[in-house]
């Protein structure tokens, strides 16, 4: 509890969000929500669980799923995905399908299921392997329980929120419990734009020859071909998020580590954007949303199903595709595995020039001044991790 308290106290400090009369706004109920452990069925488990505010909002558990997928309140529910840090999700727009592009576009999720970030809210809490709560009903009166969240609702939502009746689709307690959170996730807490590379489109930050390289070969349409799914704005634009939205088969392996946990079965595949209730074309069948590449160096493990746990591998297995010499995964040191949905790999996009191994530490390099300046320090832990 002392650790939560003190988050609270970082995360108030750091949000500003209280309004000119000292009373509560939406996002700063959301703040306190989102540390709240009551929302889940053993009261064990609370948004901040696996979105710790203290680690770029992801999670970190030691116990988590062999530091694959994360652990449920019931202490032994396992999902199928790598929990995606919650940093920067704000930048999504709602998911559409883009008439111009040809694309699906935004949401979230890694399949895009929830339009908003309102919408995602309402999914954890009643997910049977993660808060596993039976139903809104239950998380409505948990809510009741605390007369603080009961008066502050009533004043936020209308004195009505707490009526069953209004509505015949979201119960209205569970909406402002949603739109709350959203709330908190559209605060700086979430997007402070203020990494190195950040600093360094201000002049406040010099980049070292290596990040400099890295930045240069992020950029460039001659040598890697990063940006086609990882900018959104134009090269060293403000507040670019990494990523453009969309989504993509890169040719991710199945998890073997993962199948052998025994909670799915051994012929398992994630089938992606196709798990999407809105997508039914096969074309889409493996395409995962691009991530954010801010905070990507303390954020591992990567890829949907947490397959590789290393930054460097990443580059590496991007790299495979193009350079005949890397054949060999330097965490199994065995060949890269094929795909886990061969037939939709998007090729063209992953198609560059190959990069020696200083090019890849370049790249990585680069992608380390992407750290929010709260989280630098993860980066010294991780180093002296290994």
């Amino acid at each position: 509890m002392k650790k939560i308290f003190y988050c609270l106290l970082a995360l108030i400090a750091c949000t500003n969000v209280a309004n000119a009369a000292g009373q509560l706004t939406e996002a700063q109920l959301g703040q306190i929500l989102f540390l709240d452990s009551n929302f889940s069925v053993n009261r064990t488990m609370s948004c901040a669980t696996c979105h710790d505010p203290s680690k770029s909002f992801s999670d970190h558990r030691e116990n988590v799923g062999l530091g694959m997928v994360s652990l449920g309140d019931d202490t032994k529910s396992l999902g199928t995905r790598n929990t995606p840090m919650a940093t920067y999700a704000n930048t999504s727009p709602s998911f559409h399908f883009d008439e111009v592009l040809k694309e699906y576009v935004g949401g979230q999720f890694l399949d895009g299921r929830a339009n908003t970030l309102s919408d995602q809210a309402m999914g954890p809490p009643l997910n049977p392997v993660e808060m596993a709560l039976p139903d809104a009903e239950t998380l409505v009166k948990r809510l009741q329980e605390n007369p603080f969240y009961v008066s502050t609702f009533k004043r936020l939502y209308g004195e009505t929120v707490f009526d069953s009746k209004q509505s015949d689709t979201v119960l209205p307690a569970f909406d402002g419990f949603s739109r709350a959170l959203q709330a908190f996730e559209k605060t700086d807490a979430f997007s402070s734009y203020d990494s190195k590379y950040d600093r360094f489109l201000k002049g406040e930050y010099d980049l070292t020859v290596l990040e400099d390289l890295g930045r240069t070969l992020f950029f460039s349409n001659n040598n890697v071909n990063c940006n086609s799914c990882h900018m959104l704005k134009t090269e060293d634009s403000p507040k670019e998020p990494f990523t453009n939205h969309q989504y993509r088969n890169i040719g991710v392996p199945s998890n073997d580590q993962l199948l052998a946990l025994g909670h799915i079965k051994e012929d398992f595949i994630d089938h992606g954007l196709l798990e999407n209730p809105a997508v039914d074309d096969p074309k889409y069948d493996g395409k995962f949303k691009n991530p954010s590449l801010r905070n990507v160096a303390v954020t591992a493990p990567y890829m949907h199903n947490g397959v590789f746990k290393e930054l460097r591998t990443v580059m590496e297995f991007y790299d495979h595709y193009n350079n005949t010499e890397r054949t060999i995964n330097p965490e199994t040191g065995k060949p890269w595995r094929s795909p886990e949905v061969p037939t939709t790999v998007d090729k063209e996009d992953l198609t560059a020039h190959a990069l020696t191994d200083r090019k890849i530490d370049a790249l990585v390099a680069f992608m380390k001044t992407l750290t929010d300046k709260r989280f630098e320090p993860l980066l010294m832990l991780d180093k002296k991790s290994k």
